[in-house]
């Protein structure tokens, strides 16, 4: 990342772009939704967010791998989103299986038997970012 942070909502919006080739539908909404209701709210949570997933000591791959590594152990639906932000930071298919074995040994069979479908997911939204990319 730049030494430049975003500070209007359309450059927190295309931070999300960046990261994974497309805006997440519940961060759409909620970008959505706040834009009318609450505008200095969802700059302050988008500024706190940017602040913490972007930090100077560490790269965008090793970022995305802690998180998807925390989201798979907590069986949150957002791993996919940043398995998907680690392969686009340079992480590789390997490394996101040891990141889930990883969870599987402090969380358990819930982690490892939702490992393969958590990864086939990511593939398929790895296609749609590149589809979109392409239009």
């Amino acid at each position: 990342m730049s030494d430049e942070r975003p500070e209007s909502v359309d450059d927190f919006r295309a931070t999300y772009e960046r990261m994974l080739g497309f805006v997440p539908p519940r961060v759409a909404s909620r970008f959505e939704a706040s834009e009318t209701d609450n505008p200095e709210l969802l700059l302050a949570q988008e500024r706190l967010r940017n602040m913490i997933m972007y930090p100077e000591t560490l790269d965008q791959k090793t970022v995305q791998l802690v998180l998807f590594g925390i989201l798979h152990a907590k069986l949150s639906d957002a791993a996919k989103l940043h398995g998907l932000a680690a392969l686009r930071a340079g992480a590789s298919w390997d490394e996101l299986r040891a990141v889930i074995d990883l969870a599987f040994l402090f969380t358990g069979f819930s982690a490892i038997n939702r490992g393969p479908q958590v990864l086939a997911d990511i593939a398929e939204l790895e296609k749609k970012a590149k589809e979109n990319e392409s239009d």
